[in-house]
């Protein structure tokens, strides 16, 4: 028996994708951020996908996702990258993967010089700047800050066993356009630059973009800038306050099936807390997915669905297994139909980032939300 929800990931949109965001930021390079397992979608046949398309730069947000990545890449040229911070306990493991480590304090990198003296070898790393995320990192803001950072990457510099190619910091504002804090941010980052050129300390790896700066601050891919970092628009899906510079297809399609096809009465309720009440008779489905699926429940009464090409509205509250829906317009439908619950049916298309906007959150939160019953089906249109 198949599974009665599957998502399908389209490896050749992904790289499409891949290869637009290459040419768009050119000459800079892209890190393709593969964190939670791809956010929850099969991080291996992501990875093979996009280095065979020839991403050498991959991201992460913690050790066991950076050790499985590292297991499916092998030993070739791409570098995984822990984003976010490493701790004591894991620092001796990682250098000796060969992991790109985050650097956010002196402290974090004299443990790392360590590790790699006594491994006789030599550990990779970025410092990360706090140029306003406030959340890891070496702070750069308030008063006194550019100094303390300056001062941090000198000691930094300055230990052996250890190359720290790059430097990188993040954005909490970059869906929004314009945003003047953004823009703070990218200048108070190239001050840092220009101090450290002063004193003769380059970096060879220096980002800041991530998705929403590739879209809304071009900039942030030009020099002194080398690399950016993208995950969502592999997908297909952006935030929904900025631009879309990108034009990138959507890779995922979320599929069940029709359980039950009935006419019911007018006046008849629908779901719990009885929030639909049928005005006239209405054939209505009753498909095999619901928020232990991913469906969120702000589509219940709101969100549609496609049934033989069709938009079908939701009606009722969404269930744990079920959702009911009106399918009056769909001429024939019975149990065992297929349901698109995002993607593309005929003419028409409903993706993640309609989701979000009915949810008021956005595609990473839909995306990351696919019930662990749910069926990860990956497919390439061309043998590869």
């Amino acid at each position: 028996m198949r599974r009665r929800v599957t998502v399908e990931i389209d490896l050749d949109t992904l790289v499409r994708n891949y290869r637009r965001i290459v040419a768009h930021v050119a000459p800079a390079k892209v890190l393709c951020v593969l964190k939670a397992n791809a956010y929850g979608l099969g991080v291996a046949e992501y990875a093979r996908a996009l280095s065979e398309a020839g991403c050498e730069n991959f991201g992460v947000a913690e050790p066991f996702e950076a050790l499985e990545l590292k297991k499916v890449l092998g030993r070739g040229r791409a570098d995984v990258q822990i984003l976010s911070s490493v701790l004591p306990d894991e620092i001796s493991e990682m250098v000796k993967a060969g992991v790109v480590l985050p650097i956010t304090d002196v402290e974090t990198a004299t443990l790392v010089s360590a590790a790699a003296g006594k491994l006789r070898t030599t550990a990779k790393a970025h410092i990360k700047l706090d140029t306003g995320m406030g959340r890891l990192g070496v702070l750069a803001t308030g008063e006194g800050g550019v100094e303390s950072a300056l001062s941090t990457i000198r000691a930094v510099k300055k230990l052996p066993n250890l190359d720290c190619e790059g430097v990188f910091s993040h954005f909490p504002m970059a869906y929004e356009p314009k945003d003047p804090f953004t823009l703070e941010q990218i200048a108070l980052f190239k001050t840092i630059l220009r101090l450290c050129a002063k004193e003769g300390i380059g970096f060879r790896k220096v980002h800041i973009a991530a998705s929403d700066a590739i879209n809304n601050f071009p900039e942030t891919a030009r020099h002194p800038f080398t690399l950016v970092r993208t995950g969502i628009n592999l997908h297909g899906s952006f935030d929904p306050n900025g631009l879309r510079a990108l034009k990138l297809e959507s890779a995922l399609t979320l599929k069940t099936r029709v359980a039950q096809v009935r006419t019911l009465p007018a006046g008849t309720t629908l779901g719990y807390g009885r929030t639909w009440c049928i005005n006239k008779p209405t054939k209505v489905a009753t498909i095999s997915a619901g928020y232990a699926d991913g469906l969120p429940i702000a589509l219940s009464n709101r969100g549609f669905v496609l049934i033989g090409g069709r938009r079908c509205r939701i009606i009722g509250r969404i269930s744990m297994d079920y959702t009911t829906v009106d399918v009056s317009g769909v001429k024939s439908v019975k149990a065992g139909d297929e349901v698109v619950c995002f993607g593309r049916s005929g003419r028409d298309a409903i993706t993640p980032d309609d989701w979000a906007a009915i949810k008021g959150t956005h595609a990473y939160d839909i995306i990351c939300s696919l019930g662990s019953r749910v069926q990860r089906c990956v497919r390439r249109s061309v043998p590869h």
